[in-house]
């Protein structure tokens, strides 16, 4: 039923037109900008190389106003190479514009690196008497997180080596990955699919066609298990290269200072979710196999739809209308600001083949907009991710206000918003389901979107940990890292799931552990971060609406503390990952309840 009824959901997709970045990757724009940026960027270093200590803090912000200038332009010529590719990561005349882009950009870049490295040689004294200067002091919180680097900051000659060969090196691996993801196709009942259609797949309503989907998945990516397995260690090893030089302790460490979160927020949160494995995924998947009638379930059942659930196909207008009119019930503004990107072409919905897989929000710069990269297949996922993603694009049209240089967020703020959006989503969807067999199957398809934002995360990084500390000793070889994956899997699923042949080969498809490492845990950091913050809003006065979009404004000017001050939540205190960990807990108790 589903899938005869499937193409009226996909209808009519929106396509995101970049025009309003570049007409095309060979227009006259485009290489008039990298031209003038080049120029630019030249005439920059010439000017203020070697003079920023001597600088008044007016001088010294007038120089950072011409650099945030150049850093917009560069970031909408890069933006948009990257929006093209991920549309076409499959085609070699899109690979090579790609390319060429991204090697151009380094190269302008090259001209800038100075001015970071400079500007924290600064003693803190002299700094701080410039800073007393308004002018300077509007990009205090951007110069306070750039120098949260300089004792890992390496000598002029040695950064500007790493910046140069980087497109060479580890944006070369990332690109291999990508493309030989994009190209590889999984043949199904006669048909080949994308990665996203056959991941769709892993939650038909079809047992069969589960398990057809799963074993072709862990087929498919196993033969080219030694390709994923080489990129992973040569990343890895990459990695471990550059944290040594730059004395950073452990392998997550850096990703830690980029977030400006402490260490022990971050092992508070991760701590707190393996010692609730047991009170959340072990148990609901214990209580999704008698559902079942099994005393377990095969990992390719671990997100079929529930025996009552109708896995309604819902079209494309729906799904709009959905999120929006979620969106409006909490704020009118934000629901506007969502409604902009379904009036203009900023989202790109149809799956097609060589589209990259999943979905992402690229915010581009300020003096633009971001676009929205979606595979929408018609299931309640889709919609879910659609409110997802909506999330981060009014998060960055807010936060556009503060410039190029402190619009963007930490990654774990940066999930705030998106994960926000699917909790207004859902709670709206609930409160008009009145049929209370529908309620249960949008309870359990919510704590099971919970579960993977959530503990799933925390194994992922899990995951990657243990896989970095190992690599630091060796190389690891496909079957070690398969192994490595079910242990840690194993472990944060419970023993209601079976881990069948074939699934040792899942960590393969997973773009974070390529493109950003130790990215996951944020996933898990906003879950909670949205949980308490949903319970406070829950409980509050008119007002929550008007405090929640000016942190949504404030983008990246103020670390996590000062965020939630204003609703009276402090990340720093254990107790906090316990009740938002709790909120899922709390689901789960209901979902007993109705048997």
């Amino acid at each position: 039923m589903a899938q005869s009824a499937a193409p009226a959901a996909t209808d009519a997709l929106p396509e995101w037109d970049l025009s309003d970045l570049y007409p095309a990757p060979d227009s006259p724009a485009l290489a008039g900008d990298l031209a003038r940026a080049g120029a630019d960027a030249k005439a920059f270093r010439a000017r203020w190389e070697g003079k920023l200590s001597g600088l008044a803090g007016s001088a010294l912000a007038a120089a950072l106003r011409e650099y945030e200038a150049l850093q917009d332009l560069l970031g909408r010529i890069m933006s948009y190479a990257q929006l093209v590719h991920s549309r076409a990561i499959s085609d070699e005349t899109v690979g090579r514009f790609y390319q060429t882009t991204q090697e151009k950009v380094t190269d302008i870049t090259s001209e800038l690196l100075f001015f970071t490295l400079e500007l924290n040689r600064i003693e803190e004294d002299a700094l701080q008497a410039k800073l007393a200067d308004p002018a300077l002091a509007a990009y205090g919180p951007w110069i306070r997180d750039t120098r949260a680097f300089r004792p890992h900051q390496l000598s002029d000659e040695a950064e500007r080596l790493l910046h140069d060969k980087s497109v060479a090196g580890r944006a070369s691996w990332i690109r291999l990955y990508d493309e030989t993801l994009a190209g590889l196709r999984f043949p199904v009942d006669g048909r080949d699919l994308t990665m996203a259609e056959v991941l769709n797949l892993l939650s038909d309503r079809d047992g069969a066609l589960r398990r057809k989907a799963a074993d072709c998945l862990g087929r498919v990516l196993g033969d080219q298990g030694r390709l994923f397995a080489l990129v992973t260690n040569t990343l890895a090893k990459d990695k471990e290269v550059e944290d040594r030089w730059r004395g950073f302790p452990r392998p997550i460490s850096a990703r830690k200072l980029s977030n400006f979160v402490e260490d022990e927020v971050v092992d508070a949160l991760v701590t707190a979710t393996r010692e609730a494995y047991p009170r959340l995924t072990h148990r609901y998947y214990r209580l999704k196999a008698r559902w079942f009638g099994v005393d377990q379930l095969d990992h390719w059942d671990r997100n079929a739809p529930l025996p009552d659930d109708e896995d309604r196909v819902i079209p494309w207008p729906q799904a709009r209308d959905t999120v929006l009119d979620a969106y409006a019930h909490f704020s009118p503004e934000m629901a506007d600001i969502g409604r902009r990107f379904f009036e203009a072409p900023w989202i790109d919905a149809p799956v097609r083949p060589g589209k990259a897989s999943g979905a992402f929000a690229h915010p581009t710069v300020p003096s633009a907009h971001p676009y929205l990269l979606l595979n929408y297949q018609g299931k309640t996922r889709d919609v879910m991710t659609l409110a997802h993603e909506l999330g981060h694009g009014v998060h960055q049209v807010l936060a556009a206000g503060q410039g190029a240089l402190m619009a963007d967020t930490p990654l774990t703020l940066a999930e705030t918003a998106s994960v926000f959006g699917e909790m207004l989503t859902f709670r709206s969807l609930l409160r008009a389901e009145t049929d209370p067999r529908r309620r249960k199957v949008m309870l359990a398809a919510k704590v099971e979107d919970m579960l993977n934002t959530g503990p799933r995360q925390i194994a992922l990084c899990d995951f990657e940990i243990r896989l970095h500390d190992a690599r630091r000793k060796s190389e690891l070889t496909a079957k070690e890292i398969g192994l490595l994956w079910r242990e840690v899997q194993g472990a944060s699923l419970g023993p209601a799931i079976r881990l069948g042949q074939g699934y040792e080969w899942y960590w393969a498809y997973i773009p974070h552990f390529i493109h950003t490492p130790f990215y996951v845990y944020a996933y898990a950091f906003g879950d909670c971060l949205v949980n308490s913050l949903y319970a406070v809003y829950e409980g509050a006065a008119e007002g929550f609406a008007a405090k929640y979009l000016d942190m949504l404004r404030a983008g990246g000017s103020k670390r996590h503390r000062e965020l939630l001050a204003p609703f009276g939540l402090d990340a720093a205190d254990p107790a906090f990952w316990r009740r938002g960990l709790g909120v899922v807990e709390g689901m789960i108790d209901e979902l007993e309840r109705m048997g």
